[in-house]
């Protein structure tokens, strides 16, 4: 069985379209979050997801601002501009799909949250001690999330209660054991100083999980942010993965 497990499109429908390509057929799609902001196309990434067979989606920061469920305030002011211009260009159809996306869901083998089980929505999982916590909100052994935009896991030796954490590379496919957190890295705007949109892919049946990059056309999009009104940040942060 072979699931893709994709977060942090962030309006960026090429890269998205990439990571499809690239994945190539699998038995279902889950996506953990933040279908928008900062990129020039959320209604072709919304819709792209939602019409994706066999898929989950759940509620990202970023979804829940655009769609007016979040208040903007916490979002720094370059973030909070972009969300100001999604709001401006976001169909209603599409504003209505991110309003009723949940903020956690649960499969037989793992839970899915876009931060972390304790606050779906805001919480980083960044370190060892965060992670550990986690573990307490999830019957789970398998916890699933995004938010971070760093393709990175978590692993819980339950055994000696021992947290490590691990950065994944390209291609490195890791045996599941114990209690995980497993983050799959943002497809729109990765975060780990490697520009190519970031994927995995999880077989519950092998027990395995797998980090996939793949490179897009990132100029194309870079002009589109600009035209459309966002931050250049936005547009420049792309070219170096940061």
């Amino acid at each position: 069985m072979k699931i893709l497990l994709i977060s942090d499109i962030h309006s960026n429908s090429v890269a998205l379209e990439a990571v499809l390509k690239d994945a190539g057929p699998v038995d279902a799609v889950w996506c953990l979050g933040d279908l928008v902001g900062y990129g020039p196309e959320p209604d072709a990434c919304v819709d792209r997801i939602r019409a994706l067979p066999n898929v989950l989606c759940i509620m990202g920061n970023h979804d829940a601002a655009v769609s007016g469920l979040r208040n903007i305030d916490r979002f720094n002011d370059e973030a909070e501009k972009a969300i100001l211009v999604t709001r401006s260009i976001i169909s209603p159809s599409s504003v209505e799909y991110l309003q009723n996306l949940p903020e956690t869901l649960e499969t037989e083998t793992a839970l899915l949250a876009h931060g972390s089980p304790r606050n779906p929505i805001w919480e980083y999982i960044l370190d060892s001690l965060t992670a550990k916590m986690a573990f307490a909100y999830s019957k789970l052994d398998y916890i699933f999330v995004g938010h971070t935009h760093i393709p990175v896991g978590f692993f819980h030796d339950k055994k000696n209660d021992k947290m490590t954490k691990k950065l994944f590379k390209d291609k490195e496919k890791l045996h599941l054991h114990d209690q995980m957190i497993l983050n799959p890295g943002s497809v729109g705007q990765p975060r780990d100083h490697d520009p190519r949109a970031s994927y995995g892919i999880y077989d519950p049946e092998a027990n395995t999980w797998q980090i996939h990059r793949v490179a897009y056309d990132i100029k194309s999009v870079q002009e589109r942010i600009v035209k459309v009104g966002m931050p250049e940040k936005h547009a420049t942060r792309l070219s170096d993965g940061w």
